[in-house]
């Protein structure tokens, strides 16, 4: 059993036409035995904290009480992405589990979506944000490299606290972004062969080849974000986890858990007033 389907067109060429959708179980049972591997490591692997860090009264007066992490702009994507990400994978994978429906229209609209937000995050990150805050640097591989070392018992020196985003979510956002323009870039290309108000359909457009792996890459990618959401919920809703998805909501966070988790020269925040 392989990763991709072949078929043989009217020219006698043998040509991809997508991945054999076994996969979105491979990836979706992947994905639960990491959520389950993780749960019993924090359960009963991972070092317990006595007690929670003392915060410094007279660093804690000079922010203040919440502390600002989400804009609404940003907060609104998130959410829009977020419906269009579901809308998607439904679309695209609950027919494939025996339950057929009208789906294609449905996955389109929700494609284009997905798409303008993308599009737009792009513009407001680069000219509202700071853009660079979310992609892995030099200094976080280094740490990170401390971080394991440590948990292995190895020396090495102690790693800083965090900026605003610690190096799992930038991790976490480079794959997502390679995943999420893989399976936007091929989908829009692949609206040209069925009809919508947007595009004349042209079947033509490419070869058979080239529209072959165009869906495969499309079909991969949309796998493997059937685990990146599982993965993304999970944290998501963990208890420790869960101020951080409050923001998200909300737009802030509590001082003691900043100053707790994040160090402030990393992730500069308005003082008190």
């Amino acid at each position: 059993m392989g990763l991709v389907e072949f078929a043989t067109n009217p020219w006698g060429q043998t040509v991809p036409i997508h991945i054999f959708f076994y996969l979105m179980w491979v990836a979706a049972i992947g994905g639960l035995a990491f959520l389950m591997s993780h749960a019993i490591y924090v359960q009963f692997v991972a070092a317990k904290e006595a007690h929670a860090v003392a915060v410094d009264p007279a660093l804690a007066a000079k922010f203040p009480a919440r502390i600002p992490r989400h804009s609404l702009v940003a907060r609104m994507f998130h959410w829009v992405m977020s419906v269009a990400m579901f809308a998607l994978l439904i679309t695209a994978f609950v027919p494939r589990m025996g339950y057929p429906f009208d789906w294609v229209t449905y996955h389109w609209i929700a494609g284009l979506v997905l798409t303008a937000s993308i599009i737009f995050h792009i513009f407001h990150a680069t000219f509202w944000m700071d853009f660079w805050a979310i992609w892995p640097n030099k200094e976080d591989i280094e740490e990170a490299k401390w971080r394991f070392m440590r948990a292995t018992g190895k020396d090495a020196p102690e790693p800083r606290k965090f900026g605003k985003y610690p190096f799992e979510n930038k991790m976490y956002h480079l794959i997502i972004v390679l995943s999420g323009l893989a399976v936007t870039l091929t989908g829009v290309f692949m609206m040209k062969r069925v009809r919508t108000p947007f595009f004349v359909r042209n079947p033509y457009l490419f070869a058979d080849m080239t529209w072959g792996l165009m869906y495969v890459l499309h079909g991969l990618a949309g796998v493997g974000l059937i685990g990146l959401v599982m993965v993304h919920v999970y944290f998501a809703l963990r208890p420790e986890k869960f101020v951080i998805t409050e923001s998200m909501i909300g737009g802030t966070m509590d001082r003691d858990f900043y100053l707790e988790h994040y160090d402030p020269e990393r992730w500069k925040v308005p003082a008190a007033k």
